[in-house]
Parts: C-alpha cells; structure tokens; sequence
C-alpha cells in the first residue's frame, strides 16, 4: 500500500470526521473538469454509460418517470446497459473486455472489492472532497460506511442505506387460527413446540411450522439460542465463534428432529421451495412461518378475497430456551450499489452526479418521486398521489426504488402503501432485531481460503445437519462431527474472520 493510501484508509476508519476526510483526499488520476451549469441554473446536460440490472418483478422501463425526474434534479440522463442474463456474469464479461461502461451496478460488495483490487474501478474515497455531501453523510453513518470499505481501506462501492429494510425477516402466525384454538404466541421454542402440537391436532394434514430454503432459515432460528449458523461474532464474549459446532446449535437442531419426527414441519422441508410454501400457508396447511416482513400483506391481500377471517401477523421471536435471547436475525441491509470506471472519461462529472443522491432532496426524489407530481404532503406526512396497489405495483408505473435509481432510500416511502398490520409489524419488529453482524473485508488470500476450505465446511456442514434433523443420523454422534468439523479447518475460517475484524478496528484506535 502506497504511503497515500495507507494514511487515507487510516483516516477513514478513524471516525470518518470531515476534516479527517478532508485531510485525505487524494485526487487520483482523473483530470477533467466538473460540468458547468447550463441555462437559468438548470444543471448541464450530459449521458453516462451505465450497466444495470432489471428485476422481473419491477423490470426497467426507461420510460418511467423516475429516469425523468433524475434528468430533471442532475441534468444526467444514463444510457442504460441491461445484461441477458446473471448481473454478475455480465460484470466479469464486462471487466474482462476492458470496455467498461462509465457505471456499474453490483448486487454483491465482494465483486465489487474483487474488481476494484484489479484496477478496473474508482476509489471513491480519492474523491470525498469533491462530493461533500457524500462527505457528511459519511459522517453521520460510520457504520454504514466502514461495510462499504475494502480489506485495503478503499471504497469501490457507493454506499446504499435505508432500503434494506424492504429484507427485514420474521416470524409469522396464523392469528386467526390460534385465536380460534385458545393459543397465545409462543415465548419459546417449548411453547412453540406446545403450540404446533394443539395445531396439529385440529388440523391433522397440516405441517403447523413451514418454511422455504430450508436449511437457509436456519440463519433466522440461531439468534434465539445464542448462537450462528456460520462464523458470527459473539458481542457478549467479543470474540468470533463457529456456531455450527456449539452446544447451544445442536439445542436448536433437537427441536427440528422433533418437530419433523412429529410431522410439525413439512417432510420435503429440506427442498420446499416458494411455491410449495406460498401453497401450504394459502390452504390451511401451514400456520406458522419465517420469511420477509412484506409476506403480511402479500398473504392477508391475497387470501381475505375468499377467507375474510385470514390474518396473518408479526409474531414475537420465540426465545431458544428459557431466559435466552428473543431475537431475530439481523438482514436488513443490501449490498448493491454502483462502481465507477477507472476508464471513464467524466470520473468527476459522475461522482458529483451521485453525490445528489445523498442530499435530503437526492433521498426524497429517490424515495418519493416529486411533490405534486408522484406525491403531495399533507399534516406534515408525505404520501404518493395516486392509489397503488402495493410496492410492486408503485415501482412498476413510476420506476422509483428499481434497481440504480437510489442510494440513500426514505423506507417511510414504501410504508405508506402497506397495511395496518403490516406497520404494525414494523414497528414491533425492531424489538426483537439481534445486533447487526460486521461484515468485515477480506483480501484476495483470505477470499481464496474462504472459497475452497469454506466451501468443503459449508458442504459437510449442510449434509450433516440435514441427516440430524431427518434423523439419518443420530443426535448421539454430535461429537464426533464437532470433531470432523473442525479437522476440516474451521479454526482457520474463524482465524481469518478475526484478522479482518482486527484490520479495521485497529486502524481506528
């Protein structure tokens, strides 16, 4: 690492001051100048290539308003690339070319860091000082900001905040059912066990508790018993652990063998995909679930047309044992956002472009769209103008909150158009949330090892814990597959997570 660059990765862990910032900018290669103002204020005109992805449910459309109104705010229209396939194979085709769009949109911060250690991309850190809106909001957001850095102290991915909400997961119950039977919300996994049971029994060809992914959702148990279903840190002992191998995982997979023994979970549960699930939890076959806070309305909107007794709500996490933790897991982030091309001719005209995005007005625009147009304020609460059927239906006619339209989002935006339980879940939700993990930056070796070594842990990991629970394997021979486990390297996996936590949280001392 350069001496430049050494100091301005020191600087930027340190607390992310604005004048700390402002100390340590490094103007890098590009020269050219900002763009001049046209007319009566109005911002110049200008295109930037940009490569983006279209989402099948709210495809991109350039028609769509929002494109309008960015023009409107930055003067800067994007010609827009869509790949005919994955993002992130149109990404490796793309860098690999060597003619990179002025703009690229990545759904995964490790490409990011991957291509931006190759030289393809801008530190956008070289630039702070001529984004000084970027710059507060920095400051304001630390957190945010330290999990858009490199393992080399550089940011090659804007940062995307707020939006994340939108993947907010958490457990679901039949209200109406439970009601129906004299049943309260569980408090733990005992009394959710209880409750299945009394389910079951009123509803016989039901697998009260459903899920989809299957060992995926095991991501969201494991904050209940104390533990993860990876390498996580553990904030009470302020140490990283491998949770697959602790006392407290194998509790959460005795009640799985259990609750499949007994017919509570389905017996494809392993391979049960969404539209099995959307079918059990539509036909009163399911009752009780995990997934995305939006499934309310998705499920209530849909199935109160013939059953105006459905009513699907937020249910509290159930704690693992007694007196252990009530939480859910944290996965309200993304990890999309845009990269610049060290190629592009206009590296400075771009980084002013998104440095609107992270004004109040950049967020209002991205979010709500413009006053009097997509939506007015009324008693001091914004609301969209016209009457959408839900979020889907909004991003689809205006294009706001599509893939490359924001990156500092109002979630009080996609609120608006939600339910009442809906809101309500959001607003207890926040209750149960167990504290967000780091997502510390790993250097090419440390990728490398995580891939290979990682990829045979997580192989024989899913294999066991699969037999565990359908009870192809005895729960007796734990031990030996803590042992199996770690003869794999899982102290090595852990080790790496530890020297990448270390490496930012030192530089900020």
């Amino acid at each position: 690492m350069t001496r430049t660059m050494k100091g301005l990765s020191l600087c930027v862990a340190a607390g992310l001051s604005l004048s700390t910032l402002a100390g340590c900018t490094d103007n890098g290669k590009d020269t050219s100048a900002p763009p001049a103002a046209g007319g009566n204020g109005e911002p110049a005109k200008q295109t930037f290539t940009a490569l983006n992805y279209s989402n099948p449910s709210w495809p991109y459309n350039k028609e769509n308003i929002v494109w309008k109104m960015i023009e409107e705010k930055t003067g800067v229209t994007l010609d827009v690339q869509l790949p005919s396939g994955k993002l992130e194979d149109a990404l490796s085709v793309t860098i690999a070319s060597g003619n990179l769009p002025d703009l690229m949109l990545t759904m995964d911060k490790k490409l990011a860091d991957k291509y931006g250690q190759q030289g393809a991309l801008v530190n956008i850190l070289d630039h702070v000082n001529e984004m000084p809106n970027l710059k507060k909001w920095m400051e304001k957001y630390p957190l945010e900001t330290q999990n858009t850095l490199s393992s080399d102290g550089k940011m090659y991915m804007f940062p995307n905040a707020g939006i994340g909400e939108t993947n907010r997961m958490i457990w679901m119950y039949r209200e109406d059912v439970f009601k129906k039977l004299g049943l309260s919300q569980p408090q733990t996994w005992d009394e959710l066990y209880t409750a299945l049971k009394k389910v079951k029994e009123a509803y016989p060809k039901s697998y009260p508790f459903s899920f989809r992914n299957g060992l995926q959702r095991l991501l969201n148990f494991a904050p209940a018993f104390g533990t993860g279903t990876d390498v996580y840190y553990d904030f009470n002992k302020k140490e990283w652990r491998y949770g697959p191998v602790e006392d407290n995982y194998k509790k959460m997979i005795e009640y799985l063998n259990k609750f499949y023994k007994e017919g509570l979970i389905p017996p494809d549960f392993l391979s049960a995909d969404t539209k099995l699930w959307q079918d059990l939890m539509s036909t009163d076959r399911a009752f009780v679930t995990v997934d995305y806070i939006g499934r309310i309305d998705f499920f209530n909107s849909a199935l109160r047309k013939d059953n105006a007794q459905y009513n699907l709500l937020f249910m509290g996490a159930p704690a693992g044992f007694a007196g252990g933790p009530a939480k859910n897991a944290y996965t309200q982030y993304v990890d999309e956002g845009f990269m610049v091309a060290t190629s592009s001719k206009k590296i400075k005209q771009v980084m002013k472009f998104m440095d609107f995005f992270f004004t109040e007005e950049g967020r209002t625009m991205a979010s709500w769209g413009k006053e009097g147009t997509t939506f007015k304020t009324e008693n001091g609460k914004k609301q969209f103008i016209e009457k959408y059927a839900d979020v889907a239906d909004m991003r689809k006619k205006t294009g706001l909150s599509t893939d490359g339209t924001y990156a500092w989002f109002d979630y009080d935006a996609h609120l608006s158009l939600s339910s009442p339980e809906l809101q309500k879940a959001y607003q207890e939700a926040p209750k149960y949330d167990s504290q967000q993990q780091p997502r510390p930056a790993f250097t090419p070796d440390e990728m490398e090892v995580l891939s290979l070594t990682g990829d045979t842990i997580k192989k024989k990991h899913d294999e066991n814990i699969s037999k565990f629970i359908v009870g192809e394997r005895s729960l007796d021979d734990w031990p030996k597959y803590v042992s199996d486990m770690k003869a794999l390297g899982v102290d090595k996996i852990v080790d790496i997570y530890k020297k990448a936590y270390d490496r930012s949280t030192k530089a900020a001392k």
